[in-house]
């Protein structure tokens, strides 16, 4: 039997859908609504509250936590004060990466730490190997639930319950108290949107949503599923494991593994030559830099309308662009070649209609991956492959000021739309 979050009970008769999935042995819902646009525009244009609780969540604590942590991670976690998270990642010892996850230190000393796969044993085996008996690693997925509230109104429903999001900065860490409940709350999120998530005790799950439900009425609160957050995460350049890479822990061959550089993830790997941790795939990571072997680069790919929408009437049928998102691959072309010369893959797909144009997640070798490279895309058009223009873009393709600027004195303006 699958699993259920602490918030389902408020969250199955909103599922209009009828839709279920499995997310790491629990149900959710994909969309609750029967338009998708509807639920994406709530975190673009006022406020969505999304149940995210499948994750793995450990606490490390004791003299020796950070010591693992170090070791383990990739991203330095001495630059992780108490009351600040990090985006970061963790590496086989060849340097390519087994996961990703934010870590956050919540008090002195204890650290929790977000995975999409079950990672405690080999946390306690770092911890064996660098002789940090006293580092106590629990897995507390079961102990709480986390709600991502998230959108341009996000902190405007969270201030009519708490003071301590006003002055929080751009991945913050909070603890205090909602409907008399003790939460985590950080600045985080992964929509590319203003943000924040709720560490919610289990037991306090039901009382912390309905109270989140009531301050955002005036908001047009809406509850959303997965798709709605994964077609806002392409917009925010945010990889999916899974999808835009896999964990080196399952990968057969290498040719299914990736680096921190091959992601774009370099920027977590700034200051190297001052940092004195040998992490795990450290060595890797510099030969890498050092041969310049890094096989590909993670890039925006912006497709051009005209060519789309060409390839599409040409044979008689309207270009799909209506809640068009997908996580197919797709190949990628050297342009102008006499034949079709591979290059590379998209993995995520989306119609963005907030951007108005269809964008997608790519690799491509280092020599294609600068803005502005023209490709060829390949899309299938009644079952028949066609190339289309697109272009190399920066990422992210969407990164509103308002994800990170202070939100100190935030107008009480309620959202009604």
């Amino acid at each position: 039997m699958p699993l259920t979050t602490p918030f389902h009970s408020r969250l199955e008769p909103l599922n209009r859908t009828g839709l279920w999935k499995h997310w790491s042995g629990f149900l959710v819902a994909p969309q609750y609504q029967y338009s998708l646009n509807a639920e994406y525009y709530a975190i673009r244009n006022a406020v969505a509250l999304l149940d995210t609780s499948p994750l793995f969540k450990y606490r490390f604590s004791g003299a020796g936590a950070r010591a693992v942590l170090e070791r383990a991670l990739a991203r330095d976690v001495g630059g992780c004060g108490v009351g600040r998270a990090q985006y970061t990642c963790w590496c086989d010892g060849r340097g390519f990466v087994l996961q990703d996850g934010v870590v956050m230190q919540v008090a002195p000393g204890e650290y929790r730490l977000t995975a999409a796969e079950p990672t405690l044993r080999y946390f306690r085996t770092v911890a064996r190997d660098v002789g940090a008996s006293d580092a106590v690693i629990d897995d507390v997925s079961a102990d709480f639930g986390i709600l991502a509230l998230q959108g341009p109104y996000a902190h405007e429903v969270l201030r009519r319950l708490t003071g301590a999001a006003t002055d929080l900065r751009y991945f913050g860490v909070a603890r205090t108290a909602v409907a008399e409940c003790d939460v985590t709350v950080s600045r985080t999120g992964y929509t590319g949107d203003l943000g924040y998530e709720l560490w919610v005790r289990a037991h306090d799950a039901v009382t912390v949503w309905d109270a989140l439900m009531a301050a955002g009425a005036d908001y047009n609160i809406t509850p959303i599923g997965t798709t709605a957050l994964k077609m806002a995460r392409v917009e925010a350049g945010l990889l999916l494991m899974g999808v835009d890479f896999h964990t080196s822990r399952f990968a057969w061959v290498d040719a299914q593994r990736e680096t921190p550089d091959e992601l774009g993830w370099g920027w977590m790997l700034r200051g190297l030559d001052e940092d004195g941790r040998d992490f795990i795939g450290r060595s890797a990571i510099e030969a890498e830099r050092e041969r310049g072997t890094s096989r590909w680069r993670t890039v925006g790919l912006a497709v051009d309308w005209h060519d789309y929408e060409r390839v599409y009437t040409e044979a008689g049928v309207l270009p799909p662009r209506h809640e068009l998102y997908s996580e197919t691959t797709m190949s990628v072309y050297r342009r102008g070649a006499k034949e079709w010369d591979y290059a590379g893959y998209a993995s995520s797909f989306l119609a963005s209609s907030l951007l108005r144009t269809p964008i997608a997640l790519a690799k491509l070798p280092p020599d294609l991956a600068e803005p502005g490279s023209e490709v060829d895309l390949e899309v299938p058009v009644i079952r028949r492959p066609h190339n289309i223009l697109a272009r190399v873009e920066r990422l992210p393709f969407f990164s509103p000021a308002r994800k990170t600027a202070p939100v100190n004195g935030a107008s009480d303006s309620p959202k009604t739309a």
